[in-house]
């Protein structure tokens, strides 16, 4: 075999889509799409004639109203609050920046809704639109920062320095070269973050700002599988498209992959001077909304509740079996994922395009839709499965796909393929070459999608309620079943175990963003 027949032979194919992956990537997006398939089969039944009655209400266009501006807020916050962080922890002289990147990733820890308990059960004047987007914003602002540190971490340093060389000022610099690179990466961000406010529920349900995801579970509590809860699940699967689309817009086709690793150099930090005090203020002030607020409200409870306890045994059994689903439900979407994110990245068209943006609707609709849809499928055709752990690992993967096709997609955009061709070019086989160049290339935003997965999982609330086996107790559901009911010191117990098993995940993939280079 020689590398000139060997690399026509595998030129031959690049432009196709190899069947294997993408019937594999099919298949992960059919899977993604049962939610959506539910809804739309639901509004169709129903008749265009009661979904428009059910649709064209005051109510739903309040609810319309109050979901994009929260969105739309709290996106462009996190973008601007993740990316500014970012850029002062990798690319200035900020004192103790390697501190404060720990710090400013691992309120992906605390969990929005355990972010809601510790503002609201201190003051009342955070409930409305205001609190909402503050409190999500500083919940969900991580998912923007942690892939901007790592692109900003990997970035050639030459492409700014020649910039510089060229007579363009600081400010030019970084937005004419530095965010295009980080353009794949911020949007990212920002798609995850807009595609979970669609789905949040607890966060906002105690905050009291009504959106179509409080407003499906409070029509699914009045009436069970009532059809107005359904057709509200429809405007969230069109809102869904609506970021998907745009994503894809802003994103283009601009390739970001070079061969070999870059410099060897790191960038020359900009110094501060005399901004020095301002910034560490700012970080300083992030950090302590994000994270001392709801850690301080936890420690306030935890000592001076009147219902406080420590039921040793229920804590116990709760944290194993929180433990043991994040961890199944990280290796299961992760593993759905990588052909997904492999097809979109190592073959750009029309297929892989359609089965990419495939995996992210069911992200945006709530886990209780996503629970009825299964039910519905599983009762009419495979009624084994009904309250499995199979069916809720199945859950977990429609719900957080996209944490996990995003970070992989990220990490194989920035591997360059061209070693891949030269590994096959030389005899290597398609598993030798995944086993020996891609994966290690990918490792980090493996890692990193896992982790995502992880903390996703660990606080799950409406699908692990419905569908997971009689019996099963984890501790984002006893945590809701005592707050729910204000029995603030009962429920802290349960938050603070949640916060101390996704602390050491956040703090893994801050460590796994700062070796990206």
């Amino acid at each position: 075999m020689t590398v000139t027949s060997s690399a026509r032979r595998w030129g031959a194919r690049v432009r196709g889509y190899p069947t294997a992956v993408a019937g594999c990537a099919a298949a992960v997006a059919a899977l993604t799409l049962i939610p959506l398939g539910y809804v739309a089969g639901f509004a169709v039944g129903e008749g265009w004639g009661a979904a428009y009655q059910q649709l064209v209400r005051p109510r739903v266009g309040e609810l319309l109203s109050n979901t994009a501006r929260l969105a739309v807020a709290a996106m462009l916050a996190s973008a601007v609050l993740g990316t500014g962080a970012a850029w002062l922890t990798e690319r200035t002289d900020l004192p103790g920046r390697r501190v404060w990147h720990v710090l400013l990733a691992v309120p992906l820890a605390v969990p929005a809704f355990v972010n809601s308990f510790g503002w609201v059960s201190l003051t009342p004047a955070v409930e409305g639109y205001g609190g909402a987007v503050l409190v999500v914003t500083l919940s969900y602002y991580p998912l923007v920062y942690l892939p901007a540190a790592a692109t900003l971490r990997g970035l050639d340093p030459a492409l700014e320095d020649t910039a510089r060389a060229l007579g363009l000022s600081p400010a030019r610099v970084f937005l004419r070269v530095v965010v295009p690179q980080l353009r794949p990466a911020i949007l990212g961000g920002m798609l995850l973050v807009g595609l979970h406010l669609l789905a949040e529920f607890g966060a906002l349900q105690m905050l009291r700002f009504p959106t179509f995801t409080t407003a499906i579970y409070d029509q699914y509590q009045a009436t069970f599988n009532g059809p107005t809860a359904t057709m509200l699940g429809s405007v969230l699967a069109v809102a869904c498209l609506l970021l998907l689309m745009g994503e894809l817009r802003l994103r283009g086709r601009v390739r970001h992959a070079r061969l070999g690793s870059g410099s060897a150099r790191y960038a020359t930090p900009v110094r501060l001077g005399r901004r020095t005090p301002a910034a560490l203020a700012a970080v300083t002030g992030v950090v302590g909304l994000a994270l001392g607020v709801p850690l301080g409200s936890l420690v306030y409870w935890l000592s001076t509740g009147s219902s406080t306890r420590f039921p040793v045994a229920d804590l116990a059994g709760a944290t194993a079996t929180t433990l043991g689903l994040g961890v199944a439900g990280a290796a299961v979407t992760v593993t759905l994922a990588l052909p997904v994110a492999w097809l979109t990245v190592r073959r750009p068209g029309r297929l892989s395009t359609v089965i990419e943006r495939a995996t992210y609707f069911g992200s945006a609709l709530p886990g209780i839709i996503v629970a009825l849809a299964l039910i519905t499928i599983c009762v009419r055709s495979a009624p084994a499965l009904y309250q499995t752990t199979t069916m809720l690992l199945a859950a977990y993967a429609i719900l957080f796909m996209p944490r996990a096709v995003v970070s992989l997609r990220s990490a194989l955009a920035h591997a360059p393929p061209h070693l891949d061709d030269a590994a096959r070019a030389l005899g290597a086989g398609p598993v030798a070459v995944w086993g020996r160049v891609t994966l290690p290339l990918i490792a980090p935003g493996v890692g990193a999608g896992a982790a995502l997965v992880f903390l996703a999982v660990t606080t799950e609330l409406t699908s692990t309620l419905l569908l997971a086996p009689i019996g099963t107790r984890t501790l984002a559901t006893e945590f809701w079943a005592n707050s729910d009911s204000v029995a603030y010191g009962a429920a802290a117990p349960y938050a603070a175990l949640m916060v101390i098993l996704s602390a050491p995940l956040a703090y893994l993939l801050s460590r796994t963003t700062g070796r990206t280079r």
